[in-house]
């Protein structure tokens, strides 16, 4: 993936919010964080819950305020644009987020969610029932699918769907916001799975955020760990998920679940041992 332009650039991007209290200093969410994504790409953002990451990849969707620093897609600086240019950039970035249920409205069917966006951008009904159609193929749903309302699916077909929503209007760049964190592992697989399946059909990125070492590991090409508004470790997946530098990743990775019972239970005895080396 090098010898390329990056497709996304973030340059010590800076988030801040405000915090009640006279004269209290804003919450730095972000300090500086810098990344790259090519194109084709996926690049796993990973770390704890309040670590920054998710609030990395919203400034990237233009759902948080960029104070400093600088966001690029394709050459272009796209941090601090209005609601217009934000909605013609949506063509090209996308989102999946977590809880597939609440991101898809209940009250409309399977086939008018995805129609939608292609309506509004000017498609033909005739062809936007074409794509429709064309879409449940890719995420394996049967063409009925269109007709029956979000309920009527498990989690996981559900998160189908809005991947399916995300791929419409065939996007460069899909923020991918913890998409299975909400699964069973059988089902997890089967959607990382499916993933990687579109990518190499059509190319498209991904920034996958998640909390989850072994998640990032399946799907990664390269990861940044972030830690307190930072990122403290980034290289290529296979490394970084397997032989940490960063004391914080190491920390990650002993706090992984594993299959077996026995070798669970070293690791849980390398991690209490671990953190307390730490603290000394």
């Amino acid at each position: 993936m090098t010898g390329m332009n990056p497709l996304l650039e973030a340059r010590d991007v800076i988030v801040e919010f405000p915090v009640k209290g006279w004269r209290r200093p804003p919450f730095r969410a972000l300090k500086g964080v810098s990344l790259t994504i090519d194109p084709g790409e996926t690049l796993g953002l990973v770390g704890e819950s309040g670590s920054g990451k998710t609030t990395l990849g919203r400034a990237i969707l233009g759902l948080a305020p960029v104070t400093g620093g600088d966001i690029r897609f394709a050459g272009r600086t796209v941090s601090g644009l209005g609601k217009r240019e934000r909605r013609a950039l949506s063509k090209d970035i996308q989102v999946v987020f977590q809880d597939p249920y609440t991101s898809l409205n209940p009250a409309m069917t399977v086939g008018d969610i995805l129609t939608e966006p292609l309506l509004v951008a000017g498609t033909s009904r005739a062809d936007a029932e074409r794509r429709v159609r064309g879409l449940l193929d890719e995420v394996h749903l049967p063409a009925d699918t269109a007709h029956r309302l979000p309920r009527e699916f498990s989690g996981g077909q559900r998160q189908r769907l809005a991947i399916a929503r995300a791929l419409s209007r065939d996007p460069k760049l899909i923020v991918c916001d913890e998409p299975v964190s909400a699964l069973d592992l059988s089902t997890q697989a089967r959607v990382l799975d499916l993933f990687i399946e579109i990518q190499e059909r059509t190319g498209v990125a991904y920034l996958f955020v998640t909390h989850d070492l072994s998640v990032v590991r399946h799907i990664s090409h390269r990861v940044a760990v972030m830690y307190r508004g930072e990122i403290v470790e980034d290289g290529d997946a296979g490394v970084v998920t397997s032989a940490p530098a960063h004391p914080y990743t190491q920390r990650l990775l002993l706090a992984a679940p594993v299959p077996d019972p026995a070798r669970q239970a070293q690791r849980r005895a390398e991690r209490h041992r671990f953190l307390a080396e730490q603290a000394v």
